[in-house]
């Protein structure tokens, strides 16, 4: 494992995608075990999802901690199997035993609720992210304002493509979603980006080494008090070289 700082965010690399996600669980259960995980975001996708597989193989309970969805579609009939709430009740609440209560994900018709009702439960204590192809967090595709709270937002197409594989075809892709916004995300007291596969690499070497702007909305991870990113090799390998050694693992 080796290690670089950005700023106030620290990123480190791991041989697989399934050492970075191990290594992601060891913050998660210190948190539980402390006693310092009273709320989770949660986010869905490929590069989270062997977090979510590790924290069951090692049979953490979460039945006392309350659920954030990062995002959610709009349009898709209830009960569809890609839903995220459908998602993330299947990966995260099940196995880890999240009570139904519990589990909390964004209404596309009052998005501003979102916002009130993590507010209500004291805040996110760590917020798990992927990140996208272009690299969006949630669903703020590029060009989305720093300071944006939940809202109703549309898809860009490459985000679509990039989701086309969990649904039978493009077409049945949904073209809207609400998202925690980027001032949402940042709101969270402490933040693990999990990202793993060279199709990531150019994005985590912009939010990582690029300008911090609104066209890479990965990048504002920089302004993070605490902020730490588990990659693979495939997913740092256009980082530049690390200015400082991370040790090995």
């Amino acid at each position: 494992m080796t290690g670089i700082t950005a700023r106030k965010s620290v990123a480190v690399t791991h041989r697989t995608a399934t050492a970075a996600a191990s290594a992601a669980v060891d913050v998660i259960e210190a948190l539980l075990h402390s006693g310092g995980l009273r709320t989770l975001g949660v986010a869905t996708g490929s590069s989270p999802g062997p977090v979510y597989r590790e924290m069951a193989r090692r049979q953490l309970d979460l039945s006392e901690v309350t659920l954030f969805a990062l995002d959610e579609y709009i349009g898709l009939p209830d009960g569809h199997q890609e839903s995220y709430r459908a998602v993330v009740e299947r990966e995260v609440a099940h196995p880890l035993r999240v009570p139904p209560a519990r589990v909390h994900v964004p209404d596309g018709a009052d998005p501003a609720a979102y916002d009130e009702l993590i507010a209500d439960n004291g805040g996110i204590d760590l917020q798990i992210l992927g990140v996208g192809r272009n690299g969006h967090i949630g669903f703020n595709e590029p060009g989305s304002s720093f300071d944006s709270l939940t809202r109703v937002v549309d898809l860009d197409e490459s985000t679509r493509e990039a989701n086309a594989r969990f649904f039978g075809s493009l077409a049945e892709v949904p073209h809207r979603s609400v998202t925690q916004g980027v001032r949402t995300i940042l709101n969270a007291r402490r933040i693990v980006v999990v990202v793993s596969g060279v199709d990531k690499a150019a994005a985590v070497a912009a939010a990582i080494d690029g300008p911090r702007t609104e066209a890479m909305p990965a990048s504002v991870l920089r302004d993070h008090a605490d902020v730490t990113w588990f990659l693979d090799e495939d997913a740092a390998s256009q980082l530049r070289p690390p200015a400082r050694d991370g040790g090995d693992a």
